[in-house]
């Protein structure tokens, strides 16, 4: 099960495969797979026939998912790649800690 510092609307960077180095910000979050989609990387394309709801057919678009441990938070106060860690305050409450410069990141 994955762990839950990464959510959607967060800004990531890629850290292995074809699309290293690249940013984008997380579109959806696949919990039971270990899986995120991030805007504008790992972009495949499907071919699509004709059909009742789409006449004309073509070439479609769209971002796969690529695996939780290819991606890495981008801290908002650095804007650098970090690791995070959680820190559970006094009262409870959950907080995302960036490792690098020990700022919180908060939830989009």
């Amino acid at each position: 099960m994955a762990r839950r510092t990464i959510v959607k609307g967060d800004r990531v960077k890629v850290i292995r495969g074809n699309d290293r180095e690249k940013e984008g910000t997380v579109l959806r979050v696949l919990r039971e797979k270990d899986r995120v989609v991030v805007e504008g990387v790992n972009v495949r394309k499907r071919h699509t026939r004709p059909s009742q709801n789409d006449p004309d057919g073509g070439i479609i678009s769209f971002e796969a998912p690529i695996h939780l441990s290819n991606v890495m938070l981008i801290d908002p106060a650095s804007g650098e790649a970090s690791r995070v860690r959680t820190r559970v305050e006094e009262d409870g409450v959950k907080e995302r800690i960036a490792v690098k410069s020990g700022n919180p990141v908060p939830k989009p």
